[in-house]
């Protein structure tokens, strides 16, 4: 599976954007997706998770942020609402067997920027 990011981008406190991650493969339905970011100097953490068990979201972005996924187009979509600047970072989406932990991930997006100014 390859995995396309896109959608960053810079926004003021309060904005929104939409990011998208377009999978390549016919077997795109049967894997886990994942949305995880990383900050300068950071580690990278969980943004959410959707299995067919349900959809999971890091306390952090719960309510505000909105997983959704198109197996028709081989697309997860994460929409994010009410942004931070604390929500700055690259992001990721992945592709496995995993739920929170990116180690669980077999495939990898190449990360799309966003940049959250106050």
């Amino acid at each position: 599976v390859q995995l396309q990011a896109s959608g960053g981008g810079s926004v003021q406190a309060g904005g929104s954007l939409r990011l998208s991650c377009a999978a390549s493969g016919r077997t795109f339905s049967m894997y886990n997706m994942g949305w995880f970011r990383q900050a300068p100097g950071k580690e990278r953490e969980f943004v959410a998770a959707m299995r067919r068990s349900g959809t999971s979201y890091a306390d952090s972005v719960q309510g505000r942020f909105t997983f959704s996924r198109d197996n028709a187009q081989n697309t997860v979509n994460l929409q994010m609402n009410s942004l931070q600047p604390e929500d700055t970072a690259v992001y990721y989406c992945a592709a496995g067997s995993g739920s929170t932990r990116a180690t669980e991930y077999e495939y990898w997006g190449q990360g799309t920027q966003v940049t959250v100014s106050s």
